[in-house]
C-alpha cells in the first residue's frame, strides 16, 4: 500500500490526497504546511493522547494572545501540562471543550504544521510506515 492509498483509505479530504501525491510519510510530515492536516493523520493513525494533546496545546497557543476568556486561556496550559505528564486526564477532561474552542481558533496554519512536525511529526512517520507494511 502506498501512503497515498492509505490517507484514501482513511477519508483523507481531497485536496489533502491530492497535495500528498507520490509524496512518502517522510515527504508529507517535512513538507506539510497544515497543521490541522498533520493532527488529523496523527489521530488517524493513534500515535496516543499524551502527545497528540501536547501538539494540539501548542497549536492553541499560537493565539493565545487573541484569547479573552480565562477558561480557554487555562485550557491551553492544561493541555500542554497533560502533554508534557504534568496534569491528570481527569483535568483534561475538565478542560476539553474550552481547549478545542482554542486549538481550533488557531488561524496560522504554517506555525502550527511546524508545532505538530516537531512534537509528533516522527511518531506519525512511524506509525503510517508501520500501518503501510502491514498492509497489504
Amino acid at each position: 500500500m502506498t501512503f497515498n492509498q492509505y490517507l484514501q483509505s482513511v477519508e483523507a479530504c481531497k485536496p489533502a490526497v491530492e497535495w500528498a501525491g507520490k509524496k512518502t510519510i517522510e515527504e508529507v510530515v517535512a513538507t506539510c504546511h497544515r497543521g490541522d492536516w498533520l493532527l488529523w493523520l496523527a489521530k488517524k493513525c493513534d500515535i496516543g493522547l499524551q502527545p497528540l494533546t501536547l501538539a494540539k496545546g501548542h497549536c492553541a497557543k499560537t493565539v493565545r494572545h487573541l484569547m479573552n476568556d480565562e477558561r480557554s486561556i487555562r485550557a491551553v496550559d492544561i493541555a500542554i501540562a497533560f502533554g508534557e505528564g504534568k496534569a491528570t486526564r481527569e483535568d483534561l477532561d475538565a478542560a476539553y471543550a474550552d481547549g478545542y474552542a482554542a486549538a481550533y481558533a488557531a488561524a496560522n496554519r504554517m506555525q502550527t504544521a511546524d508545532i505538530c512536525r516537531k512534537y509528533i511529526g516522527n511518531l506519525i512517520i512511524e506509525k503510517v510506515n508501520l500501518i503501510l507494511t502491514q498492509t497489504p
